[in-house]
């Protein structure tokens, strides 16, 4: 019988079992390793590889693996934005061109400025409709998110790869608002599946960590040799913490897809509500899509809509009960934020992105229904 989502979270990485010793060893804090004679083995020096970032690299690899597959090659980092930077700067040269998405996480146009300043021709197009089609001939590398952040649109990952593949290009995918759980990129063709871990993977908001994953070693060598040369280096606390968070992913994911839909739902009657979107709603331009290349019905934990006004949207932030106003998504506590009050997004000032916890489902939409609610009365 084939192990299901939550066996395969809960074992995976696991060392065999050795009496009286821990299923989860703890972190490994080494700076250097006894090293007699000549220089052997896997464990050197603190900078080139580390025992917890192993277990934790290994449980990733089995996750992000097709099922029934070997492991991908898995490299992990201290945030999601090293593990983005490790391939973009690990692969492209003065010369080279990349394909960005012009809807995705707001630090990639700073990224962008930095690739051009390096010599890189940088082209964006939006993620929905697969536009990135369109602006392919001639690239090294592909860059996909899909769902995107904040707007949560979808691509077609396959076709996207298929095509780039055809044309010459390396393709990557930031894969942190699905996880494993929710979509395979290899699986679906890509060479990469990049993921910020601080995020659903690891759930509890208390730990910074990326990763990347691919199923060619040779790729995974010179990421890693990026690693190195970089210092890109995740704590050995970090990635223990990480490595114990995956146990409960699938309940957390889980929990989180079918209350992200239920909230969906609930709003899609609101009045004052413009733009809302959840690959998960029958409605939305992006369901077909996601429902073709997603697993298992995990459409994500984020919700957005766009409120009237910026003023709205902070009467509605203020009147919440539950949820916290933070910046990131995945975590067990609900949290929401105007997102236009960072700059970098181009979204309208009353632009909302909910995350949705693991708390009761009917507690999560009666809060945000009531603050909705409160918001649209004190503005009359």
């Amino acid at each position: 019988m084939k192990d299901g989502d939550g066996t395969r979270v809960v074992r995976a990485g696991l060392p065999e079992p050795r009496a009286n010793e821990p299923a989860l060893p703890g972190p490994a804090f080494a700076a250097h390793y006894h090293l007699p004679g000549e220089v052997s083995g896997p464990y050197t020096y603190g900078r080139e590889a580390n025992p917890t970032w192993t277990a934790l690299e290994r449980a990733l690899g089995e996750l992000e693996s097709p099922d029934g597959g070997p492991g991908a090659e898995t490299v992990v980092f201290p945030s999601g934005m090293a593990a983005i930077s490790a391939v973009l700067l690990s692969f492209l040269r003065p010369g080279d061109t990349a394909v960005l998405p012009d809807d995705g996480y707001q630090l990639l146009p700073t990224l962008r400025e930095r690739l051009e300043g390096f010599g890189v021709t940088v082209r964006t197009a939006p993620t929905a409709g697969d536009a990135q089609l369109a602006v392919l001939d001639g690239a090294r590398l592909l860059w996909i998110e899909s769902p995107s952040n904040p707007g949560l649109d979808v691509c077609d990952i396959r076709r996207l790869a298929e095509e780039a593949h055809h044309r010459g290009a390396l393709v990557a995918v930031d894969n942190t608002l699905a996880t494993p759980l929710g979509q395979r990129p290899l699986e679906l063709g890509a060479d990469f599946s990049v993921a910020s871990g601080t995020k659903a993977l690891t759930g509890h908001g208390d730990v910074l960590l990326g990763y990347v994953a691919t199923s060619d070693p040779g790729l995974a060598a010179v990421v890693r040799s990026w690693r190195k040369v970089a210092g890109a280096i995740p704590g050995p606390m970090e990635a223990w913490l990480a490595h114990r968070s995956l146990a409960t992913l699938q309940l957390r994911v889980d929990r989180q897809a079918s209350t992200a839909l239920a909230l969906a739902e609930a709003l899609s009657t609101r009045p004052e509500l413009t733009g809302l979107r959840h690959p998960g709603l029958p409605a939305d331009p992006a369901h077909e899509v996601a429902v073709r290349q997603m697993r298992g019905g995990r459409f994500g934990c984020v919700v957005s809509f766009v409120l009237p006004d910026r003023a709205h949207a902070e009467r509605f932030l203020s009147s919440l009960r539950l949820v916290d106003e933070a910046t990131s998504f995945g975590g067990v506590r609900s949290a929401a934020e105007r997102r236009g009050r960072w700059g970098g997004d181009a979204v309208p000032e009353g632009f909302i992105r909910f995350s949705v916890g693991v708390e009761d489902t009917e507690n999560v939409v009666n809060d945000v229904l009531t603050a909705l609610n409160a918001a649209y009365h004190k503005a009359s």
